[in-house]
């Protein structure tokens, strides 16, 4: 299936795109292609160093709590990534199809792919959030979760639940307002949900005045009052910028052209975490402490992996509208600027791990078998952090080009070719060090493989229309 709109002839976008107060923003087919990343990117890492740091407190609040409930969180994190990556999945597919469309100048179908996005990204993981909900104590007995852990894991994750849909429609709403060119308000927005989480999180955790301490609870309830709030934020937008249309006329079509992409897209974000659920079953044998060294060194990591993430998350758009206005040379430019640009923050980020990692880790636990598993991990990830950059652009570039395909043979082949079977093979041979070697040997083989694809991607592209552009 194609893009019904792949073949038009592009427009020149300065007239076409009249969102209320922001056309200028949206036109990323001209003008410097290093201050478009720049700008979007660094927009959304504001958004993204609040998201992280608001889950890294969460982190601490609950390390304070103790060991089991700290390791009783680390199990909710592949259900999480599971049910998150079916909005993603949804959201990338629709931002692609808006930002290609973005580039034919067809405004009348980007408003109706925004509401028809929204629609569906509310029903389905409300379902999703439902049908975990009455299947907790068996989703976490499957994950190897012991006996004094499951009540814990359970109680956070019910309550944790009922924020799904409204986290999944700020996610949502944040990529395609950022598909539309638009990366300052969804940054700010992230960055109010994440200070409610920070200070909510306190305040329910631990208790304060006439509020009750509530634990482990207290925490998902935080996340859940944020992300509502939130939600409600991005609605205010939508609805200030005319960028919904109160119809459901083409809703199926809108629905098509969302899953070309959305359906392989959010099979991709499922395989990671469904592979993470057998790597935490793995690390499971090794006992409740190894497990929560996990989480810590997961959310410590996550800190220094929101630069990639952005960077990844605002390449799309770019390239995706280069790509439907047929500005090629531009979207090669992209690919090899993000790319290096990952390389040298991998090695930042090695260097700094390898001298700080155990120091970042004791803030949170100071359990010494915590402290070490995290820290182990801290120093090998990281080697093949620039590498996994390169993976999350590629990733990006193949759904903004409207080519779902790709990204979900990377992802079968990151986890389920190379990661599992070596995560068996190193936890066999060296324990949980095997496991986290597994992972950045993983990494490695995939970064390169997926550079020299997505290159050969383009440069197929150019040559077809320099060839045509000569008829």
């Amino acid at each position: 299936m194609t893009d019904q709109n792949e073949d038009q002839t592009p427009v020149d976008l300065s007239e076409e795109l009249t969102v209320p107060g922001k056309p200028s923003k949206m036109d990323l087919s001209s003008g410097s292609v290093a201050t478009h990343l720049i700008r979007l990117s660094g927009n959304m890492l504001m958004g993204f160093v609040s998201v992280m740091t608001a889950n890294l407190m969460e982190t601490v609040y609950v390390g304070q709590l103790g060991t089991l409930e700290l390791a009783a969180v680390s199990y909710t994190f592949p259900i999480a990534m599971i049910l998150q990556g079916v909005g993603m999945g949804l959201s990338v597919g629709a931002a692609s199809v808006v930002a290609r469309s973005i580039g034919l100048g067809d405004m009348d179908r980007v408003h109706r792919l925004f509401t028809h996005c929204l629609l569906l990204v509310v029903f389905l993981c409300s379902c999703l959030a439902a049908l975990v909900f009455l299947n907790t104590d068996l989703v976490f007995r499957l994950l190897g979760a012991q006996p004094e852990i499951l009540p814990l894991a359970t109680r956070y994750l019910q309550v944790w639940l009922f924020g799904l849909p409204f986290f999944s429609v700020a996610m949502v709403g944040a990529l395609l307002m950022r598909a539309m060119g638009d990366a300052v308000r969804p940054g700010y927005m992230m960055i109010l949900g994440s200070v409610l989480h920070i200070a909510l999180g306190a305040i329910l955790v631990f208790g304060w005045g006439p509020v009750p301490r509530l634990g482990i609870e207290g925490a998902a309830w935080s996340f859940v009052i944020a992300r509502a709030v939130a939600c409600i934020g991005y609605f205010y937008f939508f609805l200030k910028d005319r960028l919904m249309v109160a119809t459901i006329a083409n809703l199926l079509t809108s629905w098509r052209d969302i899953l070309h992409v959305g359906l392989p897209a959010s099979a991709s974000n499922l395989i990671g975490p469904m592979s993470m659920g057998v790597i935490t079953r793995l690390l499971a044998g090794h006992g409740p402490e190894v497990v929560a060294g996990f989480g810590v060194a997961a959310r410590v990591e996550s800190m220094i992996l929101m630069i990639l993430l952005s960077l990844s998350m605002s390449i799309g758009p770019l390239v995706g509208q280069n790509w439907g206005a047929r500005r090629y040379e531009r979207v090669k430019l992209a690919i090899s600027m993000a790319c290096k640009f990952s390389l040298v923050w991998g090695l930042i980020s090695f260097i700094t791990m390898a001298l700080y990692g155990e120091f970042f880790v004791s803030l949170i636990n100071d359990d010494p078998k915590v402290v070490r598993t995290a820290s182990l991990y801290l120093l090998i990830l990281p080697l093949s952090m620039g590498l996994l950059g390169i993976i999350l652009n590629v990733t990006q570039c193949f759904n903004a080009f409207g080519k779902p395909i790709p990204p979900l043979i990377i992802s079968v082949s990151q986890m389920l070719v190379l990661y599992v079977p070596l995560a068996l093979l190193g936890d066999h041979l060296w324990g949980y060090v095997g496991i986290f070697a597994a992972a950045a040997l993983t990494n490695s083989i995939l970064g390169v493989a997926s550079w020299f694809w997505i290159n050969r991607i383009v440069d197929q592209r150019m040559l077809a229309s320099d060839i045509a552009s000569r008829k």
